[in-house]
């Protein structure tokens, strides 16, 4: 048996994913992080983008977060995610109108615009393109 760890994905909204894992690939502020079993304990902020999740049976597991906190223990992991969304259920076309609109919102700036937010909002669509074309590359 493979060593293996538990990793639990949540959002505000729900688990996506709770189970074992060999080893999880994930989004952090400084570059992707790789987490194995018995990893150094890390508390760190991670970046829209894919956590992939190496399962037993060498499925892999990919699920789109907005960001969000990771929390490692040497016995498990755990993404506290903005937003989380199974990857195949990522919309094109709801991330390509939203980058749209953040990206009008920008060029079209107004005092009442909140920027922060906005720029925000343009890196989760581009974050969730990226995601849905890097699938298609692993499926073709």
């Amino acid at each position: 048996m493979a060593n293996l760890f538990q990793v639990d994905v949540v959002s505000a909204e729900s688990e996506i994913y709770s189970g074992t894992a060999e080893f999880v690939v994930l989004p952090g502020e400084s570059g992707e992080l790789g987490i194995y079993p018995r990893h150094t304990p890390l508390i760190t902020r991670i970046k829209p983008g894919v956590v992939r999740v190496r399962l037993e049976t060498g499925a892999v597991e990919s699920i789109f977060v907005a960001g969000g906190i990771l929390e490692v223990q040497p016995d498990g992991v755990t993404v506290l995610a903005d937003t989380a969304i199974r990857a195949h259920d990522l919309d094109e076309a709801k991330a390509e109108e939203a980058k749209r609109k953040a990206e009008e919102s920008l060029q079209n700036r107004t005092a009442d615009i909140d920027f922060a937010r906005v720029t925000a909002e343009l890196n989760v669509a581009i974050a969730q393109l990226a995601a849905i074309n890097r699938l298609r590359k692993e499926v073709h």
